[in-house]
């Protein structure tokens, strides 16, 4: 799986982007979430507050309950605002 961080999830988890292997039992996105939270402090920071968070799985947008699966790229970024 392929995670890209994007705006200030970059730049609290220090990376841009990263491969992984899914861990066994994330199912979703939400578990993704948690998981990731748990890697440390500035992950934790980055997915405090997920009324921030919008996410893409395969570049579509959706909500946390959307599956995840080893082989999806899954991008995380901060809602938009327009002009």
């Amino acid at each position: 799986m392929k995670i890209l961080y994007f705006a200030h999830f970059r730049e609290r988890a220090n990376i841009a982007e990263e491969d992984i292997v899914l861990p066994k039992g994330v199912e979703d996105v939400n578990g993704l979430l948690d998981w990731l939270a748990a890697r440390g402090e500035g992950y934790a920071d980055a997915f405090a507050d997920r009324d921030h968070i919008r996410v893409a799985v395969n570049q579509e947008h959706v909500e946390f309950d959307a599956a995840v699966k080893d082989g999806d790229e899954v991008a995380f970024f901060p809602p938009m605002t327009g002009g």
